[in-house]
C-alpha cells in the first residue's frame, strides 16, 4: 500500500459516505473535551484540509461553512470564526491540491502546514479583535502535531480505496 506520488496502484473512487463519516467523525473529535488542549489538533481542518486536495469537487467551501458553523456553534465562538478559518483552508488548499498531490506525502505534509497555521492565526485573530486575551504559543502546537499525523491520516482515509471491488480466490493481485 503505497499513495505517494511514484505509486503505480490506482485507487478505487472514494465513497461519499465515507468522506460525510469522515468529516462528522473529525467533528465529533473536536467537540471532545480536550479538544481545547495546547497540541490537541484542529481534527476538522486536518480532515477538510485533506479532503479538498484529494477530491476538490466533492468537498470544498460548501462543507467547510457549514463546518466551520457548526464548530462555532459547539464551541460558543464568534460567529463565523471558524467559518472563515475553514472556508479559506478549503480555498486554498483547492487552488493547491494539483501542485500538492506531485509531492511525496512527508513533502505534502510540509506544504499543508502553513495552510494549516494561517487556518488557527486566523481564527485567533478574530478572538483577539473581539477582545478575548492571547491563549499563549501553545495554540500554535496544534498545527504542528496535525503536520506529524498527516501520514497516518491520509493512510487511514485511504484505506477504503485499496480493497478490490471484486475479490478473485485464483488471481492473487
Amino acid at each position: 500500500m503505497q499513495p505517494t506520488f511514484s505509486s503505480s496502484r490506482i485507487l478505487l473512487p472514494v465513497r461519499p459516505w465515507f468522506i460525510i463519516f469522515s468529516l462528522f467523525a473529525a467533528l465529533l473529535l473536536n467537540f471532545l473535551p480536550t479538544a481545547h488542549w495546547p497540541g490537541v489538533p484542529d481534527w476538522v481542518a486536518l480532515v477538510l484540509c485533506f479532503w479538498s486536495i484529494r477530491e476538490p469537487r466533492r468537498v470544498g467551501m460548501g462543507w467547510a461553512f457549514i463546518l466551520g458553523l457548526a464548530m462555532d456553534v459547539a464551541d460558543g465562538a464568534v460567529l463565523g470564526q471558524h467559518c472563515f478559518a475553514y472556508v479559506l483552508l478549503a480555498y486554498v488548499t483547492a487552488a493547491q491540491a494539483r501542485r500538492i498531490l506531485w509531492f511525496p506525502l512527508a513533502q505534502q505534509a510540509l506544504q499543508v502546514l502553513p495552510m494549516l497555521v494561517g487556518c488557527q492565526l486566523i481564527q485567533l485573530l478574530m478572538r483577539m479583535l473581539t477582545g478575548a486575551e492571547f491563549p499563549g504559543w501553545g495554540y500554535l502546537t496544534g498545527p504542528l502535531i496535525a503536520t506529524l499525523l498527516w501520514i497516518p491520516v491520509t493512510f487511514l482515509l485511504l484505506l477504503p480505496q485499496y480493497q478490490p471491488v471484486e475479490r478473485d480466490e485464483n488471481r492473487p493481485l
